[in-house]
């Protein structure tokens, strides 16, 4: 069956049921958003999917080391197997929307839209569960936590998501990330890099400390920290091709106790950001070696930590162009749309996609008479995001899996 025959066949169906289905996946939604939870351990955001995925024909298996449900479906006959990804945890930030349904814990919010996320992967676990009787193969939904720091993913890869009972393993994964950037309701791909690798940066300055009023007779760390900081920029702009980017930023500066006492050390925390790896391994260099070389130039001594973190999201070219087609067969032509740039924040379904060929797909979810210009976005404490947005999630999750699946 080719995409345009599983997009004719299925549009109007899925679009409609996914529309009936979408005041459950509120439902959802904002039970997650009441009661949101950090890291490798949800057992509440568990116990909510657990229960909504119960009375469907799946296998469920839930993670050891972590609060993961691994959920699969077979069709009636053997074929591929497909992932769909969900995240599920929240961010370490007060909520400031006043929705009625806010969080529920102060210092805890869902501000990434991963709620969102999860209750469109429950959508579309009942929409397939409607047509398994189309299909041959398998559904593995992935319900994951821990993609904002931890590596869920990868956790999830080590306890076998990616594993198949015949030990072919996965043939594709697909998963979805709404954005307030975008119209609601609308689909934005790019092949290639989609987001960037993610390091954490570590610099402590060493000098001697004093007293503030004979800065002569200390060596103060903190000049020679902010110079430093000046430096990295001026390292980047000067040094990195504009067409194959770096971002280096320094996001929180640690230093002395009190407004008279020149301190012995500053700290420096930040990222880094890259798409390719051969940018990555070139400014990890620069940085350790404009760190040294500064604070050499003032005397002073500079330790430079890079830890590696997420690797950057390659969608797989192939994929995302079948993507691109049954969302425009699902929602129509002017919906879907080619992102020009990739985002240079991190995302742990790369770990997904270095195993298998996959894709993610931006989704707007930006409410209605909303101005783009302004409105917060991701991992701000005041975003909203278009719970609307949800019916298309769930019948583009469903849709690209009965194109997989097909035959």
């Amino acid at each position: 069956m080719t995409i345009e025959d599983t997009t004719a066949h299925e549009s109007g169906g899925l679009l409609y049921q996914a529309g009936l289905l979408l005041p459950g996946m509120i439902t959802i939604r904002r039970a997650l958003h009441v009661h949101p939870e950090l890291g490798l351990d949800l057992p509440h955001t568990q116990k909510i999917v657990l229960d909504a995925l119960a009375r469907l024909p799946l296998t469920v298996t839930t993670g050891s080391r972590l609060s993961s449900v691994a959920a699969v479906m077979d069709g009636t006959r053997p074929g591929r197997t497909i992932v769909l990804r969900a995240d599920m945890d929240a961010l370490p930030l007060t909520e400031d929307t006043g929705l009625g349904y806010a969080s529920g814990l102060p210092g805890v919010m869902h501000a990434c839209g991963h709620d969102l996320h999860t209750a469109m992967l429950v959508g579309a676990c009942r929409l397939l569960a409607a047509r398994r009787h189309t299909f041959a193969g398998r559904v593995v939904f992935m319900f994951q936590p821990a993609e904002e720091s931890g590596g869920g993913a990868a956790h999830m890869i080590e306890e076998g998501v990616l594993d198949t009972p015949d030990g072919t393993g996965v043939d594709a994964a697909f998963a979805l990330h709404v954005t307030t950037r975008f119209e609601s309701g609308t689909v934005h791909l790019r092949p290639g890099p989609i987001y960037a690798a993610a390091d954490l940066i570590h610099i402590v300055v060493s000098g001697c400390g004093g007293h503030a009023s004979a800065p002569h007779r200390a060596l103060d760390p903190i000049p020679v920290a902010c110079e430093i900081v000046q430096a990295l920029q001026t390292m980047v702009t000067r040094s990195v091709n504009v067409f194959d980017p770096a971002v280096v930023t320094i996001a929180r500066i640690e230093a002395g106790t009190t407004t008279n006492i020149i301190p012995e050390k500053v700290e420096l925390h930040g990222t880094l950001r890259t798409l390719t790896p051969d940018t990555r391994h070139g400014v990890r260099e620069a940085i350790e070696r404009v760190a040294r070389h500064v604070a050499a130039a003032h005397g002073a001594e500079a330790e430079v930590t890079l830890t590696a973190g997420y690797p950057p999201v390659l969608n797989d070219p192939a994929f995302t162009a079948a993507a691109h087609d049954i969302a425009a067969g699902l929602l129509g032509s002017d919906a879907v749309h080619h992102l020009p740039d990739p985002f240079m924040g991190a995302e742990d379904f790369s770990y997904v996609l270095q195993r298998v060929p996959g894709t993610i797909a931006i989704l707007g979810a930006r409410p209605p008479s909303t101005p783009e210009e302004g409105t917060p976005d991701c991992h701000s404490n005041r975003v909203l995001f278009d719970e609307q947005a949800m019916a298309a999630g769930a019948a583009l999750h469903a849709g690209v899996a009965l194109h997989r699946l097909s035959g």
